[in-house]
């Protein structure tokens, strides 16, 4: 289904870059019901989610159209598709047709959720209205908001680990196992394991990668975590820490108030990580050609409670198709966070 009833089904392909300075691809462009999902051509594996509403249009007028997840994101796509091309326009203009005045929604959606906070008094108001503002933010709203928690963070672990050739590594251990959507990052002190913040960004401790022989535990403990916040939104998180007042702010002006995120950072340490299944974890350790058994004995070296990963591993009795990283890269990226 797509967000127009005349179209049960929308594709094209389309060039595609991760950032203004990124090499184009061909990619698919498929129209879906609320967003844009852009894929491999080969693969078809999803490599970004753009919002519908928020997708920009930056030559009006102009062919091929080029467009971008919101006006100040550095992604950019071009497609050259009449069909595409209207589909989205006049998703635009039934949006903008719509929409009422903005100081006029804004004032009708304060007053309406205010009265029924204090009139109602209803414990799950607040979390109701966290979990509705987390499900309306655009990807790119989401990677802001990630950036700005990375930001509080990063005052108790240091700066993230940026070696250049490190984090070219990095880069294509990324691209290998969650595409280019979000980010992998590597910070130096402090946090302990992996974690996640909103926007894709995926938070790796420099242990991980240090004391490790090979690159497959850390490959493994990305992978972990990129399952895990399938399940776990983190925006639902740094939203609750920031209180009903800030996501308010967010819901009716699109900006969190400053200072909102103040201390995230002790919670996102303290914050005990959300379980994730063995069965979606080994599918996605097949689908990546990585074997799960390095990583299970980096969790437990006595291997008794990762069992199920270490027996179920899909390459125990079948060799990977091959290394995850080339050696080169491999010493690079345990070179990430030299000075």
């Amino acid at each position: 289904m797509t967000a127009l009833k005349e179209y049960q089904r929308l594709e094209c392909t389309g060039l595609w870059r991760d950032a203004a300075d990124g090499q184009r691809r061909e990619v698919i462009v498929s129209f879906g019901d609320a967003t844009l999902v852009i894929s491999e051509t080969r693969s078809a594996r999803a490599l970004t989610h753009w919002s519908l509403p928020a997708t920009h249009r930056r030559n009006p007028g102009r062919r091929p159209a080029i467009y971008s997840p919101g006006p100040d994101a550095g992604e950019e796509l071009e497609i050259d598709d009449e069909a595409m091309i209207a589909a989205i326009s006049k998703v635009h203009r039934l949006i903008a047709a719509r929409r009422p005045h903005p100081g006029r929604l804004r004032g009708i959606l304060l007053g309406a959720l205010l009265v029924a906070v204090l009139a109602l008094g209803l414990a799950w108001m607040p979390q109701a209205l966290i979990r509705h503002t987390a499900e309306a933010l655009p990807f790119s709203k989401r990677q802001e908001i990630g950036r700005a928690a990375l930001a509080d963070l990063t005052r108790l672990t240091g700066p993230a680990c940026a070696a250049p050739e490190g984090r070219a590594a990095l880069q294509r251990l990324r691209n290998h196992l969650v595409g280019a959507s979000g980010d992998v990052i590597v910070v130096p002190d402090a946090l302990g394991r992996a974690a996640h913040l909103p926007g894709g960004l995926i938070l790796i401790a420099r242990p991980l990668i240090e004391a490790q022989d090979t690159p497959e535990p850390a490959a493994g403990a990305i992978l972990a975590e990129s399952q895990r916040l399938l399940a776990d939104d983190p925006m639902i998180d740094l939203l609750d820490h920031a209180g009903l007042r800030a996501t308010l702010a967010l819901l009716t002006t699109g900006d969190l108030p400053a200072g909102a995120l103040a201390g995230y950072g002790e919670r996102l340490l303290a914050r005990v990580p959300a379980p994730v299944t063995d069965q979606g974890l080994l599918k996605r350790f097949a689908a990546a050609g990585l074997p799960a058994t390095p990583y299970a004995y980096m969790l437990d070296p006595s291997g008794e409670s990762v069992l199920g990963l270490i027996e179920a591993d899909p390459f125990r009795k079948i060799a990977p198709p091959g290394p995850i990283l080339s050696d080169s890269d491999w010493v690079a990226l345990q070179g990430i966070c030299a000075n």
